[in-house]
This record gives structure tokens, sequence and C-alpha cells, in this order.
């Protein structure tokens, strides 16, 4: 099969969706927790957050069009805080259901049945359930002129996962934490770790790391 310009463009708007959401592979997996300074709680699957760097800690996140109410986002624009955190096999369901679209007093927290947890006074809401929990403070957001989704990026403020998926060098084994990956916009996928390879260097072939 082959598709060009035109015949993408012909493509029924759902097939279409399918298919190009598909293309870039397994994507992150997490929940972005928010609440307004009224107190309303918002939660919202998001697959495209991706690494910026590591001193200091960002992470970037699109967020698409703000074309219809996107009350996480803004939420965070509001308060300038987010959680965002690991979708585990354990609560794929509820995390695909926070996608549907409910009114802004509604909170998916309780619509989905999962928890609402403020832990060391951090501003928003982290998702109890959730194994790896991360609090970012927003320090840009950008308007992606080429289609209007929005560049979010935040810094790494807080960082809460179990004791056991941190190895001695400080990586961190998400499959210990029964984190999914998403492909598309609805499938959910556990995966199975390859290995583990030395740093690439010209003058030698990498070797296997040894579990840490």
């Amino acid at each position: 099969m082959f598709f060009n310009t035109q015949s993408l463009n012909e493509l029924e708007q759902r097939y279409r969706a399918h298919l190009i959401n598909s293309l870039s592979g397994f994507k992150s997996a997490n929940l972005l927790g928010t609440v307004d300074n009224k107190g309303q709680e918002n939660l919202s699957i998001v697959s495209s957050v991706f690494h910026l760097g590591a001193n200091p800690a960002l992470l970037g996140m699109i967020i698409r069009p703000h074309s219809v109410p996107r009350h996480s986002f803004e939420n965070l624009l509001e308060t300038g805080f987010y959680t965002l955190n690991h979708v585990s096999e354990e609560i794929v369901t509820q995390a695909h259901q926070t996608s549907a679209r409910y009114e802004k007093k509604q909170s998916e927290f309780t619509e989905t049945g999962l928890t609402a947890e403020y832990l060391n006074d951090f501003k928003a809401p982290f998702v109890k359930e959730s194994k790896i929990k991360m609090g970012l403070k927003l320090v840009s957001e950008q308007v992606i002129e080429l289609n209007q989704t929005h560049l979010v990026i935040g810094e790494l403020i807080a960082l809460h996962c179990p004791d056991s998926v941190i190895q001695a060098d400080g990586f961190i084994d998400i499959e210990a934490a029964n984190t999914v990956a998403i492909t598309g916009l609805d499938s959910y996928h556990t995966t199975s770790k390859i290995n583990r390879l030395s740093y690439a260097k010209p003058d030698s072939k990498p070797k296997p790391l040894v579990t840490l």
C-alpha cells in the first residue's frame, strides 16, 4: 500500500487519524493531573510527553489546538503546576476513560475511580494508583504555528517512585513499575526489554550492561 499527499488528504477523517497517529510507534502513557484556583481537579491521558534535558530537568508535551475546552491545559496555564503520572497495566481502562469529554465541573478522578493525591505540599494532584509520579512547574508554553498545537515545557521539581525501580546508576526500570505504552489513539501495550547497552564509542562495539 502506498500513500502520497493527495491520497492522505482524501482519506476519511478517522481513518487518517488512526493511520498517522500510529506512525510514530510506541509512545509514553501518562495521566496529566491539574487543579484550578477554585479547587476543581481534572485528569487527562496524554501520549506526547518527551525528554528535553536533564540539567535543568525538562519535559516537553504537545497539547492539541485549543479549539475546544481543554480543562487540564487551562488549569496548568492558570496555576503554573501539573503532574504527570505513568499509566500502569492495572489502570489502563480507567486512564483511557479520562479522554471522554466530561464537563469541567466533573472530576475525571471521581468519574473513573482514580484517586487524587497531594504530596509534599505540591499544588497539583498526583494519581495515587500510579507508581511513577512527576510534579512539574510550567516554564514555557508556545503555539506551533504549523498546526496550532501547543508545546508545553515543564521543569521537574518533584519525583515519587518506588526504590525498587531505580537501579544503582540512576536508570529507572519502568517495566518494573508495570508502565505501559500507547500506539495510535487507543492501543495499549506492555513491553519486554531486550537489553541495556554500554555507551557507544567509535572504537568499540556496544556491550550488554550487567543489571545493577
